[in-house]
């Protein structure tokens, strides 16, 4: 596997882990106990604006927020410009989450999380994130535009296989070869990237799919022209993507979101 397929098997949406074993543990599938360290995956995670709380405090103890929630009351949303759908009406949730691309949503509260970057004395640079709770005044949300699993798993297999031929015609291997390894590493997925149980075998390998092609997309966005690619090229790979990048945002969607089996 290339270098850059396989730093695509991690899951760069905070959100996808959270939404995914916070409504594990409110299943009753897994103990309140397991969740902070699945979530935070080595990384120091705070929470923000926590009710009861003046301070910024350690996940853990924010975590109870959600203590008497149904599973299906915990949503994820990715939100993209154009396209807010699983968000509130206007306010600091919506705009919050719009900037970042990602979000965990209540019926009375959301939560965005925000990447802080820092230095430590010896120039060891390190991240932590921080969870910010936002209050929603209207009661409810919308589940409407929730698709289902197998709808997005359908929908991404078509999507990406639009995408690599119109990267094929486009000459990706030449220009960036590291992104033809990854897609193509999508044909065959080996991802680490999985939910906990509770979560049906197509919900299981659609995240395992979306989450690895959610990295190799990334990758692509941050691919400035230059070199064997110019400008107009570089505009055909972002059409070229876009479609699926949509796909991929809903499938992911899809599966964190999906019916859970205690």
């Amino acid at each position: 596997m290339s270098p850059a397929a396989g730093a695509a098997t991690a899951v760069a949406r905070r959100s996808t882990r959270f939404v995914a074993w916070v409504r594990a543990w409110r299943a009753g599938v897994v103990p309140f106990d397991e969740v902070t360290d699945e979530i935070t995956n080595g990384e120091e995670h705070l929470a923000s604006d926590v009710p009861g709380t003046w301070r910024d405090v350690p996940l853990r103890e924010a975590l109870p927020i959600f203590a008497k929630l149904h599973p299906d009351d915990i949503r994820l949303v990715l939100p993209a410009p154009g396209d807010p759908r699983g968000l509130p009406g206007p306010g600091p949730l919506t705009g919050a989450a719009l900037l970042t691309g990602e979000a965990v949503v209540t019926g009375a509260f959301g939560l965005v999380p925000e990447v802080c970057r820092h230095t430590s004395g010896s120039g060891v640079e390190f991240e932590t994130v921080l969870w910010r709770v936002h209050p929603i005044e209207q009661t409810g949300f919308n589940r409407g535009f929730q698709v289902s699993p197998a709808e997005a798993e359908a929908e991404l297999t078509t999507a990406l296989a639009e995408a690599t031929t119109q990267l094929t015609r486009l000459d990706v291997a030449h220009w960036r070869p590291e992104l033809a390894g990854a897609l193509a590493q999508l044909r065959r997925p080996d991802s680490t990237a999985n939910l906990p149980p509770g979560f049906d075998p197509r919900s299981r390998r659609l995240f395992a799919r979306a989450s690895v092609l959610d990295q190799v997309l990334a990758l692509a966005e941050h691919t400035a022209p230059g070199g064997a690619v110019n400008g107009y090229e570089a505009q055909q790979r972002d059409t070229a993507l876009r479609p699926l990048t949509a796909a991929c945002r809903r499938a992911l969607v899809a599966a964190c979101n999906a019916p859970l089996s205690a």
